[in-house]
């Protein structure tokens, strides 16, 4: 995920500059400062921003530029930060769709929580937009989300060879979304109507796999009490997924592609064979090409099932589309949990984006999930990430070790201030939040994230 781009609008030339200070000491943020309304509009029209903070020195004067930006990006999460801060011109910012309306005197102390809150937000709509369009994809399914140059290479190629009927190898490390390509190939072609059959061929015993690909004739063996179709039998008209086709026995290679060559199958202990209609789309996690070699694969069986490759690139390749999986992944974790988190950190997605990934997609997912049930907060951070996770992309990111200290640093600060300011004002929630200059809902809000009780210090 590229670094948040932020548009600072400062009527004055002044006030802007210490906040465009104090967000890059925060946040590995990409902060501009335009100094006039005409320049920042200008600027909006030629370059995409994450968020835009407006100041001014006077109500009217945030009024008028915040309505001129929101006007021209209504896409724009703003925070409008007033120097001379007035009832009429906070509910005239808010009421138009600013994200937050800040007097300079708590603007510091209330900037970051502002950012992290917007841009969260903001990502989310970024990301289900980007969902809604895969979706109305007709490739597209569960995780099997990228933008990246090189999963729109392999969508190019499904959008091509999905309507034929050639059989498809798909090649890729475990956990990158093998089934999910041969799917998405199913769901595309004329057979999406008939079965989709996936096979395991790296789970089923060998004594048994002749019989459940095959099928069998009473009898045919002991404990054959009846006749039974096979997997390729129940794929006519549809697809036949075979995954981990490299873990095929030799001996059962030449029966296989005696089927796909002849498209008929004869049953374990049955004399004739019937005609089946089956599209094949073999997968693999192994080098099939070296296994040739070495004599553990059929060259003319690879022959047959590799007329189109498709090569499913890492996670770690895929470094665009971790934070956009991530975030989907986050959102979807939270619903299904029930869960009111509204996201990941920034330091989350550093995390993330310096590991290796070993497990690919499906241990992204797996450490989001966790990551969401894990968070006591409105936002999950590098504490609720898996300790061996933060240690291996530390040890390929040095800066992951100031963020993950950063982040403890700051949770220890909060904790030991509001229980001193609550403590002062015995629990009043509303004088606590005067006496620290912040809006009551982010007093609550910080209160939530620690665990506190306004009751518990009520004297």
């Amino acid at each position: 995920m590229q670094q948040p781009r932020i548009l600072i609008v400062d009527s004055e030339g002044s006030v802007g500059l210490p906040y465009a200070r104090l967000t890059a000491r925060l946040q590995p943020f990409e902060v501009r400062i335009e100094t006039s309304l005409e320049a920042a509009l200008e600027r909006l029209s030629r370059d995409p921003w994450d968020l835009g903070i407006v100041t001014a020195r006077g109500g009217p004067a945030a009024d008028v530029l915040h309505a001129a930006i929101q006007k021209a990006d209504p896409q724009l999460p703003v925070v409008v930060i007033d120097p001379r801060p007035n009832i009429d011109t906070a509910r005239a910012c808010l009421q138009a769709g600013a994200g937050e309306y800040l007097g300079s005197d708590q603007a510091e102390a209330e900037l970051e929580n502002a950012l992290v809150r917007l841009l969260t937000e903001s990502r989310r709509k970024a990301a289900e937009e980007v969902l809604r369009r895969a979706v109305e994809r007709p490739y597209s399914f569960d995780d099997f989300l990228g933008e990246s140059p090189a999963m729109q290479q392999v969508y190019s190629i499904i959008d091509r060879i999905a309507s034929s009927s050639v059989d498809v190898l798909v090649t890729g490390e475990t956990g990158t979304g093998k089934e999910l390509v041969a799917r998405a190939i199913h769901a595309r072609s004329r057979r999406k109507a008939g079965p989709f059959v996936p096979v395991d061929c790296g789970a089923i015993p060998d004594a048994l796999l002749e019989s459940e690909l095959f099928g069998h004739e009473r009898g045919a063996f002991t404990g054959a009490d009846a006749r039974r179709m096979g997997l390729v039998e129940f794929a006519d008209g549809g697809t036949l997924f075979l995954d981990e086709i490299g873990e095929l026995p030799l001996p059962l290679q030449a029966k296989l592609l005696r089927v796909l060559q002849e498209r008929r199958v004869r049953r374990v202990g049955a004399r004739l064979e019937n005609a089946v209609d089956v599209r094949v789309v073999a997968a693999t996690s192994r080098d099939v090409d070296q296994m040739v070699e070495r004599g553990e694969f059929r060259r003319d069986l690879l022959y047959r099932i590799n007329v189109v490759r498709i090569d499913l690139p890492p996670l770690r390749a895929r470094g665009d589309d971790i934070g956009l999986l991530a975030e989907f992944f986050a959102n979807r974790a939270a619903q299904e949990m029930g869960r009111r988190v509204d996201g990941l950190s920034t330091d989350v997605y550093q995390v993330l984006k310096s590991y290796h990934w070993p497990g690919n997609v499906r241990e992204l997912q797996n450490v989001v999930r966790r990551a969401i049930a894990m968070t006591q907060s409105a936002v999950a951070g590098v504490d609720d990430l898996p300790d061996d996770l933060v240690a291996a992309a530390g040890r390929t990111n040095a800066a992951i070790g100031y963020f993950a200290q950063r982040a403890e640093h700051v949770a220890r600060f909060e904790k030991q201030y509001l229980n001193e300011l609550l403590s002062r004002h015995s629990g009043d929630v509303s004088a606590a939040a005067r006496d620290a200059r912040m809006p009551r809902g982010t007093l609550y809000r910080l209160m939530k994230t620690h665990g506190l009780d306004g009751a518990t210090f009520r004297k």
